[in-house]
């Protein structure tokens, strides 16, 4: 009787014990998420803040630097004309993206499975990543003329190397023995690499999209710098030559904000994949 009252005592302190850590573990991760999410906050509200005074006590002319306030009086009362120069300009970057990313997976596909590809192109792929792209960006103009297709082209080439690179790097990385039980195991190429290689090399080809969607904005941006007649870009140029400091500061705003949708959608698609795959959150 003494030894079924001692298990049910363990037992009782056992489930309290796991009872218990449940609800602690559960508030911790509240408690992080909103760590998380509050200290960007904070802190851009505090810089915020502080450009608004510096402005304000100094007696800062608006040509030279407006305030946070000027720039979003700017933006509610030119909302209209700022939206349909970021259409343009958001939907050139996405579609660039998408190619490169398309471009960039295949690529890095045919490299994993191919030595002599890989041998003889993956140094050349590192070699053009250490070019000056925007110098090349007046070279686009002159092959694809002053159209979409030269800001598209050049997103694509701007952001293409990470995707690459990043893709190839995950696809090294996946765990031989994972590799050799598939092959123990009689799998098929396809099942190794839709079951194994593919989801190990998920983090990495993430990592390099979110790196190529920031970089296929500013290859939009700067073709709209060179030559556009719509645009965030093409606007920045056009306010700044006029000394609309805030008009120029107001267009940077929003792009910052298109920017953060695009990337948002890339870390949206990276949930939506790792729980697919079931890939542990780092």
């Amino acid at each position: 009787m003494a030894e079924k009252n001692s298990k049910l005592g363990i037992g009782t302190e056992t489930g309290t014990m796991v009872g218990g850590a449940q609800p602690a573990a559960y508030s911790t991760g509240l408690r992080d998420g909103a760590r998380s999410i509050l200290l960007p906050i904070v802190l851009a509200l505090s810089v915020l803040l502080l450009w608004e005074l510096l402005v304000r006590l100094n007696n800062i002319p608006q040509v030279i630097l407006p305030a946070p306030s000027a720039i979003l009086k700017i933006i509610l009362a030119q909302h209209e004309i700022l939206l349909r120069h970021a259409v343009p300009t958001v939907l050139e970057a996405a579609g660039g993206f998408l190619i490169a990313s398309v471009l960039g997976i295949a690529l890095a596909v045919w490299l994993s499975y191919s030595r002599l590809a890989r041998e003889a192109l993956y140094p050349n792929l590192v070699f053009f990543q250490l070019i000056p792209k925007i110098a090349l960006a007046p070279l686009f103009i002159i092959w694809l003329g002053i159209g979409t297709e030269s800001r598209l082209a050049f997103s694509v080439f701007i952001s293409f190397f990470p995707i690459v690179i990043a893709t190839n790097a995950g696809f090294a990385n996946v765990d031989r023995n994972m590799l050799k039980l598939c092959q123990s195991l009689t799998a098929s190429e396809w099942q190794t690499f839709s079951s194994v290689k593919f989801p190990s090399a998920l983090p990495y080809i993430f990592s390099g999209m979110k790196v190529a969607m920031t970089l296929a904005i500013i290859g939009v941006i700067i073709g709209e710098f060179i030559t556009a007649q719509k645009g965030l870009g093409y606007l920045i140029v056009f306010a700044t030559a006029r000394a609309e400091t805030g008009v120029a500061m107001a267009a940077i705003v929003v792009l910052c904000g298109g920017g953060l949708f695009l990337y948002g959608v890339v870390a949206l698609a990276e949930n939506i994949a790792n729980r697919r795959y079931g890939v542990p959150r780092g």
